[in-house]
């Protein structure tokens, strides 16, 4: 049973942390023979668990969640929490690996950080993310903005480029490139954001096909944590927007920022 918590961050925390162990017990119990339904299975049940947490614990937010109806009253709301139950569905179905991740993260209006006014062609209310959590269940690790993560030290050596294991854009290619580095491929979101924190990658970049939830509460916990988290031409990203299609994405280490938007700036402008 979950415990009464505190602050928003870390009730993120402890959702991410609740719907992780529940996901993994459900792996357990349903094993692999039937990938599909393991997969719908924990993506309903996690939302079910994290959206009935908030209900309780903040009744009055809004919630956006990649397995829930979205309710446009979440525009004129002042706290929105941007949930993905289940990021790397494919990877949670496929026995051994931990590249997936529970996402929780929480936009309120006028946030810290806050982006003001609105942006052509993505209007949004003003206001940013304030708190989040990323779990990586299947690794027992639990990310989250309070307190701050530190990310691991340099590695040296040539730049890591970390990409979409099935659907990795030619902007990876590109980087990878120009950075004389390393391509990995890894499954969630989620887990290839916090591949930087933990020191196993140094860029994440990628073009087509992300939803706010894909990269809400990994994007403010490695913000959290001082990296950079921005679209590929180096524009904010806005959370909370009517149409919840965010399709790009560049997290990196800072040292890496200049030379990696060298590159996807002027790519930004071809069709995702």
């Amino acid at each position: 049973m979950m415990t009464t918590v505190g602050t928003d961050a870390v009730l993120a925390a402890e959702l991410a942390r609740a719907a992780g162990r529940m996901l993994m017990t459900l792996r357990a119990e349903m094993g692999f023979d039937d990938p599909r339904a393991l997969r719908d299975e924990g993506d309903r049940r996690s939302h079910e668990l994290i959206t009935a947490a908030l209900a309780d614990r903040r009744p009055g937010d809004a919630v956006l969640s990649e397995e829930g109806k979205d309710d446009l009253g979440r525009l004129t709301a002042d706290r929105v929490w941007i949930v993905d139950p289940l990021d790397g569905t494919r990877e949670f179905g496929e026995p051994g690996r931990t590249d997936w991740a529970v996402h929780v993260a929480l936009w309120a209006a006028g946030g810290t950080g806050s982006r003001a006014g609105e942006v052509p062609g993505r209007a949004a209310p003003a206001g940013d993310l304030v708190a989040a959590a990323v779990a990586l269940p299947a690794a027992g690790l639990v990310f989250c903005t309070e307190p701050p993560p530190v990310p691991a030290p340099p590695a040296g050596g040539p730049a890591r480029i970390v990409a979409s294991r099935s659907r990795a854009p030619a902007v990876v290619d590109e980087v990878t490139s120009a950075l004389a580095g390393q391509k990995l491929t890894l499954g969630s979101a989620g887990a290839k954001a916090m591949a930087i924190l933990r020191g196993e990658a140094d860029v994440y970049v990628h073009a087509g096909g992300l939803y706010e939830w894909d990269s809400a509460a990994p994007v403010a916990v490695a913000r959290a944590a001082g990296l950079h988290a921005s679209r590929i031409d180096g524009s904010p990203l806005i959370y909370n927007a009517r149409d919840p299609l965010l399709p790009d994405l560049l997290v990196c280490r800072a040292e890496y920022v200049r030379d990696v938007l060298a590159v996807t700036r002027p790519s930004a402008g071809d069709p995702l």
